[in-house]
């Protein structure tokens, strides 16, 4: 594998689970600038996934962190897990239980009538536990001091919202969903639905437009593959000493 990093490369990395976006960012630019010797160099991503979550994030490097405005537009496809019966502040794993609720009246029956109303253009507010900006600062440094903040609501598009596997409390799933969206809170406005409630239990990026997870190398294989530059560049400068 060749990389042009300066002239631009755009990266398949299947993040980890724990790692912020800006985790890999960090850790990639921190690779790239070594392997090629340099003080700077661009590099982004097109589109935050949760540190509670895995799979595909776009990386590009140089140039091409101009098109990063046209990954981040294209829809995404993710697997996950819900919790029915319970809700969390944040909406995922990330925070402790709030609330509990009794599910004996859940079935398949139930939850997919529900679905068909989250097929389309719907209203969602994205979590107090989110990277969203609030003035200058994001959501979640307000959320974690237990600052009130008021989060506004946005239109998405939800192109597919259906069942996996259900077997209770956990329920799996797939949406296939437009830029914006934040599938906590469509897990968190689901159970809503119910008149019971969900928190996000587990979640998996797998496509962004043509662009498949299959595809896409882990932080440690790329670092490997970036690493395999500089050994060939303290190589020829080996060479060129002789």
């Amino acid at each position: 594998m060749a990389f042009n990093f300066l002239e631009g490369e755009v990266l398949l990395v299947d993040k980890p689970y724990g790692w912020t976006s800006f985790d890999v960012v960090n850790s990639l630019r921190y690779t790239i600038k070594r392997a090629l010797g340099v003080k700077k160099i661009k590099v982004g991503h097109a589109g935050t996934l949760d540190p509670l979550a895995t799979g595909l994030l776009i990386v590009c490097t140089g140039k091409f962190t101009k098109q990063i405005d046209s990954y981040q537009g294209m829809d995404k496809v993710y697997i996950g897990s819900m919790h029915i019966g319970a809700t969390t502040p944040s909406y995922d794993k990330e925070t402790e239980v709030d609330q509990t609720f009794d599910t004996s009246n859940i079935d398949t029956e139930l939850l997919n009538n529900t679905l068909k109303n989250f097929i389309g253009e719907i209203d969602q507010t994205p979590p107090v536990f989110s990277a969203v900006k609030i003035d200058g600062k994001r959501a979640f440094e307000y959320a974690r001091k237990k600052d009130d903040v008021k989060m506004k609501s946005r239109t998405v598009t939800i192109n597919e919202f259906k069942l996996l596997n259900f077997e209770l409390p956990e329920v799996d799933f797939l949406v296939n969903c437009s830029k914006g969206t934040y599938i906590r809170s469509l897990v968190s406005d689901f159970g809503s639905a119910l008149n019971n409630g969900a928190y996000m239990s587990s979640l998996r990026r797998t496509e962004i437009g043509d662009y498949s997870v299959n595809d896409a190398y882990s932080v440690d294989k790329l670092k490997e593959k970036i690493k395999e530059i500089e050994n060939q560049n303290t190589e020829t400068n080996s060479e060129l000493l002789q």
